[in-house]
């Protein structure tokens, strides 16, 4: 009616923001996930200290304002991307086998899983070794450190296992091993993704780890 401004929701400017939000109203749950998910996404193709709110609001479609809407600042997304990670490492890459199988077979598959996780969501990587996660955002480091002490128990459990069955060298210390085990996925990581993701990540990591383990094995004499 002439005369009369449109008055649109805060954080909308233009009647195209009005309307590309009515045509994809999601509820707040699933917006969040949204942003997790993309802010993974860019991570992977631009790094993750290059990904903005605004790039966000962007791959998303929503105004920038909405992003704030669900995450206040820009660490809030990280932790939240963060714990997203962990979720899924721990749902998908557990030692949720038998207790009597074989411990070196299970530490084969949590390796192996640890890799296919990485070439699948090649944002790992990016984010492991960022400054965000190093040097800006204490909780999201605090968080991955944790992370990482949990692999390494499990990885340490698997091992002492396989000492105690004697598949193992009974000298070997079953903490360093782990801790050799996981410097042979973050390495393998980090050489995977300055490579420009050229080779078979999984692959090669269990022709590395088959060297690896074969090191653990009982000294002869």
């Amino acid at each position: 009616m002439a005369g009369h401004c449109l008055a649109f929701p805060d954080g909308m400017e233009t009647s195209a923001d009005f309307l590309m939000t009515v045509r994809t109203r999601k509820t707040a749950k699933e917006r969040k996930a949204e942003i997790v998910d993309a802010a993974i996404k860019l991570a992977g193709e631009i790094g993750p200290d290059r990904v903005t709110t605004q790039r966000l609001a962007k791959e998303i479609g929503i105004s920038q304002p909405g992003i704030f809407r669900h995450f206040p600042t820009k660490g809030d997304i990280w932790e939240a991307v963060a714990q997203h990670v962990g979720g899924l490492m721990k749902t998908k890459i557990s030692p949720n086998d038998a207790e009597d199988a074989n411990p070196v077979d299970l530490l084969r598959k949590l390796v192996t899983g640890h890799l296919n996780f990485i070439q699948t969501t090649p944002a790992i990587p990016a984010i492991l070794f960022s400054r965000e996660l190093h040097a800006e955002n204490e909780k999201m480091r605090s968080f991955f450190a944790e992370l990482i002490v949990s692999r390494h128990h499990i990885f340490s459990t698997q091992i002492a296992a396989a000492i105690e069955r004697g598949t193992f060298d009974e000298a070997l210390d079953p903490d360093d091993a782990a801790y050799l085990v996981l410097a042979l996925i973050q390495g393998l990581a980090m050489r995977w993704s300055l490579n420009v993701r050229s080779f078979d990540l999984v692959a090669e990591g269990k022709r590395l780890l088959d060297l690896q383990l074969d090191g653990f094995q009982p000294k002869c004499g």
